[in-house]
């Protein structure tokens, strides 16, 4: 069979929740697809590792020199203590990455994973002044420091002068398959609710009321893969920046009824105070050894495979936020994923990979 050879790919971050699942549906498209990451580790199947620090200009010209790429996927950030360093070291990550392509010219189109936080700001000054629900991709920044602005203006700047085309993705929550990933929540919110179950806990919600009353939605790994291939590939995703959301909306006390349901535990309704779930983890590696240990799971702490912070981030928020998936249904995406099933399929998965225990 004759090989496409327009049809390369580069993912950045493929061994993340983001970056995996691109690159299985760009391999379901018919591309092959290269994954750089810093060092060997986890092994995505299909994908033709390559091994490279994107903080290091030599290191990428060098992992990237002899790839055929003609579609560049950049699906990686790292989280640094202020936003001025955010901004700095996740705006050099993204200018090595395309300073390494600038004299090979093969690139047809580059996307861009960001995030909700286009809309809310950086952790350090998190929704203090929120845009309008529902978020539009039309909104103005907001006037303060955000490293996903910046990338922006690199991207930007390197599709002209390249002459390659450009979409930016807006995704929220990330549920989906991926151990070890700061931002997936279904992961969490699964070893929580398996605790609950082990030690006859109540699955306490641990955000704001804002957030349990509230509108709000979340993005399904899978859907944001589709969508960023579609706009990779399709004319009409062009040098476009879309927000990446499953396309319904919830409530947290609806859904969170749903997951206790689903893992058998007792849903107390909202407590009296907010409850994070960082400090009342706290013991619960230890805890964890032993739930792995009497189910035969795989050999994980459960602060490797759950985010704490991460999803107390998200649900203590006290504003409400959903984004509005418009602009991509005008230009002919119109992929719509059922949320509850987001969750019900990780967690079918996760308990089906061993990871968590099987259903009593």
């Amino acid at each position: 069979m004759e090989i496409d050879m327009s049809k390369n790919a580069l993912v950045i971050g493929v061994t993340g929740i983001t970056g995996n699942n691109i690159a299985q549906e760009l391999q379901k498209k018919g591309f092959t697809v290269y994954g750089l990451s810093r060092k060997p580790g986890i092994i995505v199947p299909g994908v033709k590792h390559v091994y490279g620090d994107v903080l290091d200009p030599a290191s990428v010209k060098a992992a990237v020199a002899d790839l055929p790429v003609t579609h560049l996927f950049f699906c990686t950030w790292s989280r640094q203590n202020t936003e001025k360093e955010n901004i700095a070291v996740n705006g050099a990550m993204l200018q090595n990455t395309l300073d390494a392509f600038a004299q090979k010219r093969t690139l047809e189109h580059t996307v861009l994973v960001t995030g909700l936080k286009h809309y809310l700001g950086p952790f350090e000054s998190y929704a203090a002044t929120p845009m309008e629900t529902p978020f539009k991709e039309s909104q103005a920044r907001l006037p303060i420091d955000n490293f996903y602005y910046t990338q922006e203006d690199i991207l930007f700047k390197a599709a002209k002068e390249q002459g390659f085309s450009w979409s930016v993705h807006r995704p929220h929550t990330m549920i989906g398959w991926a151990l070890g990933n700061a931002m997936n929540m279904g992961v969490t919110l699964a070893v929580y609710a398996s605790i609950c179950k082990e030690t006859g806990a109540p699955f306490i919600f641990p955000g704001s009321k804002e957030q349990y009353n509230g509108v709000t939605d979340v993005t399904d790994a899978r859907l944001l893969a589709r969508h960023a291939v579609w706009s990779a590939t399709d004319p009409a995703g062009k040098n476009e920046a879309f927000n990446t959301v499953n396309g319904d909306v919830f409530r947290w006390r609806q859904l969170w009824r749903l997951l206790a349901d689903y893992f058998g535990v007792t849903d107390p309704g909202y407590p009296a105070e907010i409850s994070p779930l960082e400090p009342r983890m706290a013991g619960a590696d230890e805890q964890w050894a032993k739930i792995v240990a009497k189910y035969n799971l795989v050999d994980h702490k459960a602060s490797e495979i759950a985010s704490w912070w991460h999803s107390d981030a998200d649900l203590g928020r006290q504003v409400e936020t959903f984004a509005d998936m418009g602009k991509s249904r005008k230009a002919g995406f119109r992929d719509v994923q059922v949320t509850p099933d987001s969750f019900f399929e990780l967690f079918d998965q996760l308990r089906a990979e061993k990871i968590i225990p099987p259903r009593a």
